[in-house]
């Protein structure tokens, strides 16, 4: 029998090259457009190359503007530069990944402890005994450490900022090694909920990165579109197309890069030669699918259980409902499932974040003397939100659910 996956092989490859390069975490030997923000850090870092502590910086930008990558970047020249003179120790975290106290101190001792006996283990210590071993460690290889917490507020929010304190006042016991700390966050509020004093040596340097425009997308495109396809691959309006779409949403170059690569990869699939206009438009539809499907699946029960009450009353063809007709519903389906029922006033607030989130659409009806009320409309795909929902397992009774119709007596 003929293999499934024989037509996919013999279809003409629109990657002769490396999709890799189309990947957020790819690193170019050049950033385009980053120039001056590099030039600010590697001002502030350079200190370290002779020894002395570089001040704590804090950076800050929305997704998708090259701070992770300009970081990232600096840290492999400094790397570079530091071959012969050995003065520096650069470190990089993701706190999205690794988000407790225990976690971070365990994390950066293990990419400092070379002998696999002597690492730090997943768990059973005491935080107390981590962070002494840390700074023993540390002050052991007397050199600078540049320690990266890129997604610096998932971590002030799960685990609070005792980590961040003991990480800032490390300078105050070290005797032969020095730490500065570099924060990268699109959450440029989460430091006002800081401890002051944590907050003021976190922030000894302050960095926004601006989101690019359209023509700054187009120039990242093109450098990597060089580099990941072959000539004639890509159709003349594609690489303006995607820089144009990305820019609209905010100027963020990561799903910029991410709708070049799908739009190819649905050519390729496709058999297709060159990679088109059309491609992209499927590309954009994709991606904006799976960006809703996410952000359905990460919602909280009580949340999902509101956004169920409204598709339930869409499927009774109440289009314009009120929150009262979604809060009846939600009674009902709470009941059914077993969770405790939120007042009316707390699912106005979860109806708000939805709005907010763009998953549905909320805007204030007033009647007057009668008082106001939100009329809800659903703003995102309705077969698809309710599968991702009956996915969960906490609303799995209500998979076969089906509402009431109303009978209206003659």
């Amino acid at each position: 029998m003929e293999s499934i996956f024989k037509r996919y092989l013999d279809n003409r490859k629109i990657f002769t090259r490396n999709r890799q390069i189309l990947q957020s975490s790819y690193i170019p030997n050049e950033l385009p457009h980053r120039n001056e923000e590099i030039e600010q850090m590697a001002s502030v870092l350079a200190t370290a190359l002779h020894g002395d502590r570089p001040s704590n910086m804090m950076i800050f930008g929305k997704t998708g503007t090259g701070k992770t990558a300009s970081v990232k970047f600096l840290g492999k020249e400094l790397q570079r530069v530091d071959q012969t003179l050995k003065n520096v120790h650069f470190i990089y975290m993701n706190c999205e990944v690794v988000d407790t106290q225990y976690g971070v101190l365990q994390n950066i001792g293990n990419q400092i402890i070379i002998d696999f006996e002597h690492r730090i283990p997943f768990t059973g210590w005491s935080t107390e005994r981590v962070y002494n071993i840390l700074m023993e460690k540390i002050d052991e290889m007397d050199k600078v450490f540049i320690i990266v917490l890129d997604e610096i507020d998932k971590l002030f929010y799960k685990s609070g900022d005792d980590v961040l304190y003991h990480l800032s006042k490390m300078n105050d016991d070290l005797e032969r090694s020095k730490l500065s700390l570099v924060g990268i966050s699109n959450d440029l509020k989460f430091t006002e909920f800081m401890d002051p004093r944590v907050r003021s040596r976190l922030g000894e340097e302050k960095m926004v990165f601006p989101p690019y425009n359209a023509e700054q997308l187009r120039d990242i495109l093109m450098q990597r579109a060089a580099l990941a396809f072959e000539r004639d691959t890509l159709e003349e309006g594609v690489v303006p197309l995607c820089a144009a779409l990305s820019a609209q949403e905010m100027g963020d170059a990561r799903r910029a890069l991410d709708m070049l690569r799908i739009s190819a990869e649905i050519a390729e699939r496709n058999g297709d030669d060159v990679v088109t206009e059309a491609h992209v438009m499927k590309a954009k539809n994709k991606i904006e699918l799976d960006a809703i499907s996410e952000t359905v699946r990460t919602l909280p029960t009580q949340s999902k259980l509101v956004l169920l009450s409204i598709i339930v009353n869409d499927d009774k063809n109440n289009h314009h409902m009120t929150t009262g007709d979604v809060y009846h519903e939600y009674k009902d389906l709470a009941d059914i499932v077993g969770l405790s029922i939120l007042t009316q006033r707390r699912i106005t607030d979860l109806i708000s974040e939805m709005d907010m989130l763009g998953i549905i659409h909320a805007r204030v009806k007033s009647f007057g003397r009668g008082g106001r009320t939100k009329e809800i409309e659903l703003s995102v795909p309705k077969a698809e939100t309710r599968g991702i929902l009956e996915g969960d397992e906490d609303l799995s009774p209500l998979k076969s659910y089906r509402p009431a119709t109303q009978t209206t007596l003659m």
